[in-house]
């Protein structure tokens, strides 16, 4: 096997753009991707400098239905200081709470797709 990462991630998505604001503008992601393909709107964001990027997958592009993704892990320098924004910015947040790898906290996207926070415990 010589697998070096992950491609995309797709979050399945009502209402792309209202997904496009949250993820640039509430998370900070960048837009790497936006076309218009026969079968809908390609749209990609992703933490900038990432390898893996995400795919906000609107109707009609490969029947996935909006919000079922869940356990998105996203790796942060500072878990406590993204929850504060998060909730400032009206996001739900469960959390942070402190596990053996680590502090991690959970929030929903618009769409109730699960994302996950977590700031490594130092090795």
């Amino acid at each position: 096997m010589n697998i070096t990462h992950a491609s995309f991630i797709t979050l399945p998505v009502a209402d792309q753009d209202r997904a496009l604001r949250f993820y640039t503008e509430v998370l900070g992601f960048e837009v790497t991707a936006d076309l218009d393909m026969p079968q809908g709107r390609w749209l990609q964001v992703a933490p900038k400098g990432a390898q893996t990027v995400f795919t906000l997958s609107g109707p009609g592009m490969g029947g996935f239905e909006a919000g079922s993704t869940r356990g998105i892990m996203l790796v942060t320098t500072d878990v406590d200081a993204d929850c504060a924004w998060l909730a400032q910015a009206g996001v739900p947040v469960q959390g942070p709470d402190a596990m053996p790898w680590g502090r991690m906290a959970g929030f929903q996207d618009p769409d109730g797709n699960g994302l996950m926070l977590l700031t490594e415990a130092a090795q």
